[in-house]
């Protein structure tokens, strides 16, 4: 990352006139990627790496060259999706509000379907044809419960997403749901990510690979023939380490489930954050320093637009701070009690609060190491303020070499966005 960050500010990508940009390592993405492969080795399993973690074409693109499917949950998900080069086949399609049209569309392209809800499956009743091929499926939520962070939770009783497993009357209409529609062969199931414990990831895993048993045996036949684990391993955003690990991980559902592996199933998983999370980092400039009520403020350009969940929920999504002078050098100076402040207009934009660093000066850099998922992937547009840059970057013969992922946004750009053409619509009288 220091050289990164060194190579960056010499290369004009961050500094007066590029105050904040984030940047994704593209070495560090593919050895993520390898880790994965490995850690499910000998299991029949597609990859599909959750889109909204970083719906970035170029992003997606360099996925799929690694043999990644895609996990969309949109319209513009899907188009992002094909626009990267994914096969339809290798694509699969989850919201818990799929309209008419995105259902349709999914079938006559080949996208894969997990229905939300048993309505859903009813729609699909009427758009399935015989010369449908799309793998289709039913997301269940196994109620397991929740984990540290409520929102991040999909498993708990009360959760938007899935079929309620525990309900009464639910399983038997499960049952009846698949017994009757010979093309449901899938069963869908996510517990959650940050804050979700390895065990309680298994336990969901565990009680749709139980259901999946139980409706082949209804059957009479092999009904269900592949299982979507989801995804959502939490990342760890205290220290540089990987934990857990994708091997830790398979490790657990080998123990706890050993007929996911039996090869009677074939396997889905939709990790987004745990692939991209610690290979990506924002740079953002110090613009202005202060002194409020006895405490430091810097005054950054890496506020809510591109670390919103930080900001909003800082008890639940802490980043680290590193800090850098205007050359891109590390900062090893004494350490001193600073807020670290973004530039949208509220108070509580703070990417950090009473954080102990190297004293910050105008023209200075923090870096937010984690954050190649999310953060400036899917910037929020409080205070019209611009999309950053993004660019990605490889280690050749020793040399940083930056490539181009995204074009920050331009000012004529924002005001064509919020209605330009459209001006003098509402004076018509």
């Amino acid at each position: 990352m220091e050289r990164a960050v060194l190579a960056a500010v010499e290369a004009g990508l961050v500094g007066q006139e590029n105050p904040v940009a984030g940047f994704i390592d593209i070495d560090g993405v593919r050895s993520t990627v390898r880790d994965l492969h490995a850690a499910f080795e000998g299991t029949e399993v597609l990859h599909a790496f959750a889109a909204k973690a970083s719906p970035l074409v170029p992003v997606l693109r360099l996925l799929a060259d690694e043999g990644l499917g895609c996990e969309v949950a949109s319209a513009g998900e899907l188009a992002q999706a094909l626009a990267a080069g994914f096969q339809p086949e290798r694509i699969v399609l989850d919201s818990p509000a799929k309209t008419q049209a995105e259902l349709r569309e999914a079938l006559e392209l080949g996208v894969a379907v997990n229905a939300d809800n048993l309505d859903e499956l009813k729609r699909l009743d009427v758009l399935v044809t015989p010369d449908t091929r799309a793998a289709l499926g039913a997301r269940v939520n196994p109620q397991v419960g929740a984990g540290t962070i409520n929102a991040m939770s999909t498993a708990s009783p009360n959760s938007k997403f899935g079929i309620p497993l525990d309900d009464p009357g639910s399983r038997d209409e499960l049952i009846a749901a698949f017994a009757a529609r010979p093309w449901l062969t899938r069963l869908h199931v996510h517990v959650g990510s940050q804050g979700c414990p390895l065990d309680l990831i298994a336990d969901g895993i565990h009680a749709v690979y139980q259901l999946a048993e139980e409706i082949n045996a209804n059957a009479g036949r092999h009904q269900v023939t592949s299982i979507d684990i989801g995804g959502g391993l939490p990342v760890n955003f205290a220290d540089d380490t990987v934990r857990p690990t994708f091997a830790e991980y398979a490790a657990v559902l080998r123990e706890r489930v050993p007929g996911l592996f039996d090869g009677r199933y074939s396997l889905l998983t939709e990790f987004g954050r745990s692939l991209l999370g610690k290979n990506g980092f924002i740079i953002a400039r110090v613009e202005y320093v202060k002194d409020a009520g006895g405490r430091r403020i810097a005054v950054t350009h890496a506020g809510a637009h591109v670390a919103t969940r930080t900001v909003f929920m800082p008890q639940a999504w802490p980043l680290r701070v590193v800090a850098f002078d205007a050359s891109g050098r590390r900062k090893r100076d004494r350490p001193l009690r600073q807020d670290v402040a973004g530039p949208c207009c509220f108070a509580g934009d703070l990417v950090a609060s009473e954080r102990e660093l190297p004293e910050l000066a105008e023209g200075d850099l923090v870096v937010l190491p984690d954050t190649g998922a999310y953060y400036f992937s899917s910037p929020f547009s409080y205070n019209s303020l611009p999309r950053p840059a993004v660019h990605g970057f490889r280690t050749t013969e020793g040399k940083t070499v930056f490539a181009p992922v995204r074009t920050g946004q331009t000012v004529a750009e924002i005001v064509s966005e919020s209605g330009a053409e459209h001006r003098d619509a509402l004076l018509a009288r």
